[in-house]
């Protein structure tokens, strides 16, 4: 049934997306976290081998590695696809992130490490838009990060970097996660994982940031991480554990699409949350029938009604029916270079 659930002021208990319309591309993945899709038909994912997988549209994969990072493998959460293939890795270090730049021969540079007197925190997210600009998050400055799973935690922040250089632009976040500037360009959208919301500043012509604005607030089971828009102005939102899917409109009204998880392995989770005892143990474990702690969305295939979904645990992209066109990511139509 391609028909949306709208759940604003009510539990999320069910989703439209019947699980076996699942289908799956690629094998052998580590962490698949992030996914991207191009024009093409190529899908690229981070992958903690080291660096970025690549699914090419006959179902041929390859590997570009990276070199290590402070005497470890690179950990790219966040990755961005440039238009000369290249990548940008948001590195989740064990201490320290960055953002590193990944050739497909597998040169690797750093691309930023430092801003505003500050060493980058193991970091989340990267992502190009439309002007070229380049924008970074950062979750959290908590050691262990897993401090940070707390309603409490405010001091994850982006970063921006333009001609002019790299500065922090929003401090004081909740978790930040993934963030898109919206195809107006007139809005930065964020997700704040665990303040469970999603809000949006402002955005200049200078790249810097008004007041933010909360646009919606999560009930029990949604935290927040992956971001993407469609083609009608909603804002489709990816929540870690419960593996939701949820279209959210510009007016802050939720829709739910689908929704894959044990209710009584939810309730451990929001309990512990709500205890502020949530930890690893309620990430790195999964009760579902079919998807492996979903936390991004890409939009792909020829006509962008195509869902790719990167995970945390799983070893392939979940591949799923959408019931709405996306919007072409600034990468769309960038060439595959290979």
């Amino acid at each position: 049934m391609l028909t949306l659930q709208d759940t604003t002021g009510a539990r999320l208990t069910e989703g439209y997306l019947d699980l076996d319309a699942v289908r799956w591309v690629g094998a052998g993945l580590v962490r698949p976290e992030c996914v991207l899709a191009t024009v093409t038909g190529d899908i690229y994912t981070a992958d903690w081998r080291g660096g970025v997988a690549h699914i090419r549209p006959d179902g041929s994969q390859a590997l570009y590695i990276g070199l290590p990072v402070d005497g470890e493998p690179l950990k790219p959460n966040g990755v961005a696809l440039l238009k000369d293939g290249s990548f940008l890795l948001a590195h989740l270090g064990a201490e320290q992130g960055g953002v590193f730049h990944l050739s497909r021969n597998g040169q690797t540079r750093p691309f930023l490490r430092t801003v505003d007197g500050l060493d980058l925190p193991p970091s989340n997210f990267v992502v190009e838009d439309a002007q070229g600009r380049i924008w970074i998050t950062v979750s959290t400055r908590l050691t262990p990060r897993a401090l940070g799973y707390r309603r409490s935690c405010n001091d994850g922040f982006v970063v921006m970097v333009d001609a002019a250089g790299a500065r922090i632009v929003a401090d004081g976040l909740g978790y930040t996660n993934e963030c898109l500037v919206d195809p107006s360009g007139q809005w930065l959208y964020v997700n704040e994982t665990f303040s469970k919301r999603l809000s949006r500043f402002p955005l200049r012509a200078d790249g810097s940031l008004g007041d933010k604005k909360v646009v919606t607030e999560f009930g029990e089971g949604v935290f927040p991480d992956g971001l993407a828009f469609d083609a009608e102005g909603g804002i489709w939102i990816v929540s870690i554990v419960s593996n939701s899917l949820i279209r959210v409109t510009p007016e802050g009204r939720q829709q739910l699409w689908l929704r894959d998880v044990e209710p009584a392995h939810m309730a451990w989770v929001d309990a512990a949350f709500e205890a502020n005892e949530m930890g690893r143990p309620h990430l790195d474990g999964v009760k579902s029938r079919v998807l492996r702690n979903t936390s991004s969305l890409a939009f792909g295939g020829a006509d962008l009604r195509t869902g790719y979904l990167g995970c945390l645990l799983g070893e392939s992209i979940a591949q799923v029916p959408m019931p709405v066109v996306g919007h072409p990511p600034v990468h769309w139509n960038y060439p595959s270079a290979s």
